[in-house]
């Protein structure tokens, strides 16, 4: 599919706004948090643990990860977007962290910004996520553009974003979202990697977390809110009053991550069997290796972050590293004064107390 140019063009510079907004201005939510603040661990002084012994690997989609980190999806499309795609990947791949991109529509449309997002030459082994938007599939968008996208990054899943608040702010924003569960449906049934249903920062509900499961989704990323606003930043880039109004409006918007987590584990099994065990990914406002440990004793498998990475990424290759570092020391030293060796006696040990 060949889209005019003057549309890949407004994808590409949306790419570059977005990019500058996130890195400039102040689009973190302020009246909302991701929640994970109201939970607490408790602390153990006696922890009969060598801190060496210390485990924090897992496997999420069947592929080993060296800890339970997401470089969440972020950019694609620009100069720019392939300088910090090449850093976040080599890192990802020397840590064996996962990696999404952002939405590779823009590839789609102009074909020569493919290799920003064709970052599996730098990481090999990393466990790779393609990208696109749900909503894209009621704007002739189908099987082949999946598939094109999965090939540019040779991913091992599709993420499939889905964003009506933004396109609602967004300029000339999607906003025919009738009719995509099915398409959804169908998608899954054909693709040959499994797919991952992502907000982008306004959370994904249990009751819309079983529908997307029955319809075939093999993850769920919750992508609550609590820290980049993306009604904020359509908001930067508004053309009209009515859109920096309704962003500005909205700007707090959605459930908080901790919630969504908690909600979809809780789901009742009645209809829907294997719902509270489908891999799950926290994202949304983390911002450290505690928040990380927290989401994984609420019931994650593992968890995102984008805003931490881009900023260290738009610095260097090693502020990125540096930051993976930080992050691995964090999530490991809960576990140490926890008295937990790893993640899932993490998970199931009790420790994790709601403050009250």
């Amino acid at each position: 599919m060949n889209a005019p140019t003057n549309i890949s063009v407004q994808t590409q510079n949306r790419k570059a706004d977005h990019i500058r907004i996130c890195l400039e201005e102040d689009v973190q939510s302020h009246q909302i948090t991701n929640g994970l603040e109201r939970y607490r661990f408790t602390h153990s002084c006696l922890p009969e643990l060598n801190h060496n012994d210390i485990d924090i690997s897992t496997t999420f989609l069947g592929k080993h990860l060296g800890a339970p980190l997401l470089i969440s999806s972020m950019t694609g499309g620009t100069e720019q977007a392939a300088i910090i795609n090449q850093r976040l990947a080599k890192v990802a791949q020397d840590y064996k962290i996962a990696m999404g991109v952002g939405s590779q529509r823009v590839a789609v449309e102009k074909p020569q910004v493919a290799d920003t997002f064709a970052v599996r030459k730098y990481a090999p082994d990393v466990l790779l996520f393609a990208n696109l938007g749900a909503v894209q599939l009621n704007y002739k968008y189908g099987l082949d553009e999946c598939l094109r996208v999965i090939d540019i990054l040779e991913a091992d899943a599709l993420i499939l974003h889905i964003n009506p608040l933004q396109e609602c702010i967004q300029p000339q924003g999607d906003t025919n979202f009738r009719g995509l569960l099915d398409k959804i449906s169908k998608l899954c049934s054909k693709l040959p990697v499994p797919v991952i249903a992502k907000e982008v920062g306004n959370g994904i509900s249990a009751a819309i977390a079983q529908k997307l499961i029955a319809a075939g989704v093999a993850a769920i990323d919750v992508a609550g809110a609590g820290g980049t606003s993306w009604a904020k930043v359509e908001s930067e880039r508004a053309e009209s009053p009515l859109q920096r109004r309704l962003g500005m409006t909205f700007a707090d918007w959605g459930l908080p991550t901790a919630e969504c987590i908690t909600a979809i584990r809780a789901m009742s099994t009645t209809g829907y069997a294997y719902a509270p065990d489908v891999p799950l990914i926290a994202s949304g406002g983390l911002r450290h290796g505690l928040d990380v440990a927290t989401a994984i004793a609420l019931g994650a498998d593992i968890a995102g972050l984008a805003m931490p990475f881009l900023q260290a990424a738009a610095t260097s290759e090693t502020a990125v590293a540096e930051l993976a570092e930080v992050l691995i020391a964090e999530i490991t030293t809960v576990l140490f004064c926890t008295g937990n060796t790893t993640l899932y006696q993490l998970r199931h040990s009790g420790s994790l107390q709601r403050i009250e």
